[in-house]
């Protein structure tokens, strides 16, 4: 196996923030993306954009940038019902989880992602789940990340490590570390050419990037942002 990285991209703000983190520390990076029917696609619409710019405007980062995997996962739209897979509304459940949580979704992802750096021989996986973030979704806890990492390591016989960067960081810290990683030029790529609405809506450019403004991804990325308060804003 290599010390190289297989990043989760999905197109949105956290993910993104991942990308650079791994692009400064590791000597070559792949990225991987899925396709599961979700309501906001447009998500993945915008990966290579955001891939594009990043190489563009950091030739250090530029050569360690690899080839990027999109993968269909039809069959979790198949067996969810939720708020992602379908057009309902955003609300929360009597289980107090919000219906945008899809059963099984980063279980599923980190095992493809796995099986794939398996066979490209790669060796991290990166990651965006956030428990500060999305304390009501179980796959993005800390603990079901580090038990999945024991499980995928014991059931593909190799040493993969797991790496979630943003864990305990709140959007505002994610704001930052952007910032850390690549200065204003990053924080405006991850502004514009990023997406986290739920609902898939880029008709609108607010201060903190497209979205509908309304769902709790856009609520949440604008307070990130408004606590953030950028001084190039």
């Amino acid at each position: 196996m290599t010390d190289h990285a297989l990043v989760l991209f999905s197109g949105g703000q956290d993910s993104a923030t991942c990308l650079a983190w791994a692009l400064e520390r590791f000597p070559q990076v792949e990225t991987i993306g899925f396709d599961y029917g979700q309501r906001h696609r447009v998500e993945l619409e915008v990966r290579a954009a955001f891939r594009d710019r990043v190489a563009g405007e950091n030739p250090r980062w530029a050569p360690r940038l690899g080839p990027d995997h999109l993968l269909t996962l039809d069959a979790l739209r198949e067996v969810s019902d939720t708020a992602l897979t379908r057009e309902t509304e955003i609300t929360m459940q009597a289980n107090g989880l919000p219906s945008t949580f899809v059963p099984g979704r980063n279980l599923l992802f980190l095992t493809f992602a796995a099986a794939l750096a398996y066979r490209r021989g790669l060796r991290h996986l990166v990651a965006g789940m956030c428990e500060t973030d999305y304390s009501g979704y179980p796959d993005c806890r800390d603990d079901t990340l580090k038990a999945l990492q024991v499980a995928i390591n014991l059931g593909m016989d190799r040493r993969f490590v797991l790496h979630t960067p943003l864990m305990w960081r709140d959007k505002k810290a994610t704001w930052e570390l952007a910032e850390r990683l690549g200065g204003a030029p990053l924080v405006e790529a991850i502004r514009t050419e990023t997406h986290s609405c739920y609902l898939g809506d880029r008709s609108t450019l607010h201060p903190w990037g497209f979205g509908c403004g309304a769902c709790p991804a856009c609520e949440l990325r604008r307070r990130g942002w408004e606590a953030y308060a950028p001084p190039h804003a």
